[in-house]
């Protein structure tokens, strides 16, 4: 089943971080993974605001789960690490 990449972010070095986002694309992609939302417009509605919203989809958790411990994807991790405060989740799709 496909599942969501969802990605809540405060970005505290637009620098750092914006190496992160040049290596994390295509990391996502050779994954199987496609972003549907990218820091977009949002409401807060519940919960701790963190103004970058990101979600991806992927074929599977485990495709997506892949990505995040693959090479390419935790060498775009560490200029995001020290960058920006984050919570990721993968959520599976029931269709």
């Amino acid at each position: 089943m496909p599942a969501l990449w969802i990605a809540h972010v405060n970005v505290t070095d637009d620098e750092a971080y914006g190496r992160y986002a040049k290596l994390a694309g295509p990391a996502i992609a050779k994954h199987g993974g496609a972003f549907i939302a990218r820091g977009g417009r949002y409401v807060q509605l519940e919960g701790k605001d963190r103004p970058r919203n990101v979600v991806a989809k992927f074929p599977s958790v485990e495709a997506a789960e892949t990505c995040y411990h693959s090479p390419e994807y935790q060498e775009a991790l560490s200029h995001a690490r020290d960058a920006s405060e984050r919570d990721l989740v993968i959520v599976e799709i029931n269709e």
